[in-house]
């Protein structure tokens, strides 16, 4: 009798710390949709659509976008010229990315937002913005969408656009290459060291943030700080990896991009990107815990049977 009590205490409890579970993770999906206004000192957002788009797509897209007059937006289309203008791309490829740009206030941050991350197969919010504070774009929000999967590199171009054709500064294209440049080694490390993209999103944030903080002179100044940013952040790369990301910075440094500039916005990304892998962390040690914690309820189940 005492054991059929138990029995039924234990299955209580298990469907209760259930329901707690469930409670909590559709508590922490909440809507965060805001209604976009205009900054007059800036204009109109800027809209820019993929040329490859069918009018379906483009109307799915301006839904994804929150455009719900095009009116309150500039809308403009991005072409294969405008890859190969902009990072020397192949002017023949389609253009699917699409992106809004809504400039913000001196010292109001970066700000990136992947409307379709499912159809964004390989760049992160983080690298993003890394590649966009090279190019020279900051105090933004950035909105990226897709309707079809694709890398998610030449939604930069789009991004370029769309920035040039709003008030800002025209960019430096030697610039938006070097960006792409950066954009692709990212990725490309990523993948083939099987690093994490948040950790490689890590290394060049922390990478910018010292040579903003000792100017570097020469290229083995450049090569010092990689080297002593990869042993902090106890990241093992190829010896040919390695030589990518030290010419990568060497070429920023000879285009003296100034990373001084967005010192602000980098300590920012830099918060971000720690929030994010102590957050994926958590979430492994939690439902490591869960793991446990059901396998010694199943254990103890058992138990009561034996």
């Amino acid at each position: 009798m005492f054991k059929h009590s138990k029995k039924w205490i234990v299955i209580a409890l298990l469907f209760l710390l259930t329901m707690t579970i469930s409670t909590s993770a559709f508590a922490s999906n909440g809507d965060s949709n805001n209604e976009d206004s205009i900054n007059e000192k800036f204009g109109l957002p800027v809209v820019v659509y993929g040329s490859a788009l069918s009018p379906a797509q483009k109307e799915e897209v301006r839904k994804l976008l929150g455009v719900k007059d095009p009116k309150m937006v500039k809308e403009i289309t991005v072409t294969g010229e405008d890859l190969e203008r902009y990072i020397k791309g192949n002017k023949h490829s389609n253009m699917y990315s699409s992106a809004k740009i809504t400039l913000k206030d001196s010292g109001s941050g970066l700000y990136i937002n992947q409307v379709t991350p499912e159809n964004i197969t390989e760049v992160s919010d983080e690298m993003y913005a890394n590649a966009l504070l090279t190019a020279g774009i900051q105090d933004a929000v950035v909105d990226v969408a897709s309707v079809v999967k694709v890398s998610g590199h030449s939604a930069l171009v789009g991004i370029y656009k769309a920035y040039d054709e709003g008030e800002g500064t025209e960019l430096n294209t030697e610039h938006t290459e070097v960006a792409n440049e950066e954009l692709s080694l990212a990725s490309k490390l990523a993948k083939q060291e099987g690093l994490d993209k948040d950790k490689i999103s890590e290394l060049l944030t922390e990478i910018k943030k010292e040579i903003a903080a000792q100017n570097p002179a020469t290229k083995e100044d450049i090569e010092k700080i990689i080297n002593e940013q990869l042993k902090t952040l106890e990241i093992q790369l190829s010896p040919e990896d390695r030589q990518l990301l030290i010419d990568l910075f060497e070429k920023m440094r000879s285009l003296n991009i100034n990373f001084d500039n967005v010192k602000s916005q980098l300590e920012d990304l830099s918060k971000d990107i720690q929030s994010r892998i102590e957050e994926a962390v958590g979430d492994k040690g939690f439902l490591q815990a869960i793991g446990d914690f059901f396998k010694n309820f199943i254990d103890g189940i058992k138990n009561l049977f034996s």
